[in-house]
């Protein structure tokens, strides 16, 4: 797959602990993302953050925060983005959903065998 020029990045900001049937949020969205077939997804944890709560959620030794802030970015061509929207809909019930406009230089998806290690990556 080959990704490039104008597309939509979708970034979902929710907490650590959040929870979709008994499992993780995060990897519920990314698995349907990937089921979706969009380009790709990455989870980010953050370090120190807070949301419409306005509690803080540390990763400092003292707080031991077992929520941390999580970002999943995923980047895709904007009619794909709009199509995915409905399915969070379901999923999230707290949390902020944004979608910024992004010009992709170079994406270049896996052929073949996934996984196998030898994708370019230059």
């Amino acid at each position: 797959m080959r990704l490039q020029g104008s597309a939509l990045r979708l970034t979902i900001f929710i907490g650590e602990s959040d929870r979709y049937h008994h499992h993780a949020l995060s990897h519920e969205i990314i698995t349907r993302a990937r089921t979706a077939g969009l380009a790709g997804a990455s989870v980010l944890r953050g370090i120190e953050g807070y949301g419409a709560s306005s509690h803080i959620h540390s990763a400092r030794l003292l707080s031991l925060s077992e929520d941390l802030p999580l970002a999943i970015v995923i980047v895709d061509a904007e009619e794909r983005i709009r199509e995915f929207l409905p399915q969070l809909d379901e999923l999230i019930t707290e949390g902020l959903v944004t979608i910024d406009p992004v010009e992709v230089v170079r994406y270049v998806g896996r052929s073949g065998d996934e996984g196998s290690g030898d994708e370019d990556r230059g």
